[in-house]
């Protein structure tokens, strides 16, 4: 028997909640930077955008910051600390240490294979399955707590991970389900 190929797996956006426990005065932080985004009548949030690494940082005036576009948990630790160390050399006074959560992983995967999405949809539970007005089966793991949007392709999308330990733990639990249920159909390549 052939070894069954590994799913690729990659972290597309990790989004964190932050908490500085202080209140920010926006419209002198747009001031020290002319570049980020604030328009008070559109949206309560100014947004901090950095290059490096490729993230957006939304603060508010309460004093709490989303972190987006992160491409690991790492990642998303130091564009908040980046943000952060930027805010006091202009002068910003941060007197808390920021509290980081994870709030949500998304990552796309490949298991190299084709999955039965109508066999699916009978046998695993917690799944909705409307081809006629979405083409992916939806999935709603309840250990780890994810939710994955399968494709007959093989293809997958999971969310609701709070860590990328989750993310690994969900698709290698759904390909063993998966197995063990006959509904995935492995490509072979020559």
């Amino acid at each position: 028997m052939s070894k069954t190929p590994e799913p690729t797996i990659e972290i597309q956006n990790v989004v964190a909640s932050v908490t500085i426990n202080q209140k920010l005065d926006l419209t002198q932080i747009q001031k020290a930077f002319p570049e980020t985004e604030y328009k008070p009548a559109q949206f309560p949030g100014l947004v901090f955008r950095l290059a490096k690494p490729k993230t957006a940082t939304l603060i508010f005036s309460s004093g709490k910051m989303v972190c987006t576009g992160a491409k690991s948990e790492q990642e998303s630790i130091k564009a908040v600390q980046t943000v952060i160390k930027l805010l006091e050399k202009e002068g910003f006074l941060i007197k808390h240490e920021p509290i980081i959560e994870i709030q949500n992983i998304v990552a796309s995967i490949d298991l190299h294979a084709k999955i039965d999405l109508e066999k699916s949809a009978t046998k695993l539970e917690a799944t909705m399955y409307e081809p006629e007005q979405f083409p992916g089966l939806i999935y709603r793991m309840g250990e780890p707590k994810v939710v994955i949007l399968m494709f007959a392709s093989g293809k997958l999308v999971c969310t609701g991970a709070k860590t990328e330990r989750e993310v690994f733990e969900a698709v290698y639990k759904l390909k063993r389900i998966l197995e063990e249920n006959n509904l995935i159909t492995y490509v072979t390549s020559r």
